[in-house]
């Protein structure tokens, strides 16, 4: 029998969709009759969401670039790993992140929002209107740079260009080919943060008997990445081994950073986390003396 949508209200004013791998909790906020029609058109998108996606899956799946997806997510998954696709990826990247960005922008247009989220889980879209802030809790501290923190918070403010935050890693629902525990981004939107998390986790990597790796499409045949290998656990690393993967991924942050792509990006390993401000901070310090 096929599964219908789930759509509850949740404490504090939450909205919770789920439907098949998709499963959302967003919460806009603004007048109570704002609120309302927000959520409510949050609602009737959602439901249309999974239909569209598995309709077009082969496209989703092929290489960025190679296919032409045709509902408004699939186009938003395809836009947003466009700039990355000299690296293997494919729209699948970005596919949480793109159904947060869909859903924030149905909210937004039904109803004038003071600030919303929508977090796909752990991918989330975010919005703080003119003199708004939104605190969103983090797993990575961002411990420099221009976004303020507190406590593993990122604070969005209205105008900091940050629309997307999103986390990949070996230890998430997903499969990757590097080992970070996980690496954390803020992007413009949504998919980017999702597509760039993705290819920088990858990067987190290196070669190392404690590290058990096994080709995606054995643990599942439907999995977009084929017989690339993908990593299973992570034994203890050496110190050098594991700050060696961690600059494998700083570099491919700066270089995302550098091309606009990413506004910070947290990466963390085995208790180690380095991120793009400090790091620049750090090289700006050694220059100075």
């Amino acid at each position: 029998m096929k599964a219908e949508p789930v759509i509850q209200e949740l404490i504090g004013g939450r909205l919770h969709l789920s439907n098949g791998p998709i499963d959302v909790v967003l919460k806009a906020f603004g007048s109570a009759r704002n609120v309302s029609h927000a959520h409510e058109a949050a609602a009737r998108r959602f439901i249309t969401i999974l239909p569209e996606l598995c309709a077009e899956l082969p496209d989703l799946r092929a290489p960025a670039g190679e296919a032409e997806p045709q509902s408004r997510v699939g186009r938003r998954m395809a836009a947003a790993c466009q700039p990355f696709r000299k690296i293997f990826i494919t729209p699948m990247a970005a596919v949480a992140g793109a159904i947060a960005d869909e859903l924030l922008a149905a909210m937004r247009a039904a109803a004038p929002l003071d600030r919303a989220y929508v977090n796909d889980g752990g991918d989330i879209a975010a919005f703080a209107g003119p003199g708004q802030t939104l605190d969103i809790a983090i797993a990575a501290v961002f411990s420099l740079g221009a976004i303020p923190f507190r406590s593993g918070t990122i604070q969005v403010r209205h105008g900091d260009g940050v629309g997307g935050i999103a986390t990949s890693g070996a230890r998430g629902r997903s499969f990757s080919l590097g080992i970070a525990d996980s690496v954390t981004v803020l992007a413009k939107d949504g998919a980017t943060a999702d597509a760039a998390a993705t290819l920088i986790a990858n990067a987190v990597d290196c070669d190392d008997p404690a590290i058990e790796r096994r080709p995606a499409n054995d643990l599942d045949p439907d999995s977009d990445l084929g017989d690339l290998l993908v990593t299973v656990s992570v034994g203890q690393l050496a110190p050098a081994r594991r700050n060696a993967a961690l600059a494998a991924g700083l570099a491919r942050a700066r270089a995302y950073c550098a091309r606009g792509l990413i506004i910070d990006a947290a990466l963390t390993l085995q208790g180690e986390t380095v991120t793009l401000y400090s790091d620049f901070e750090q090289h700006l310090e050694r220059i100075a003396s």
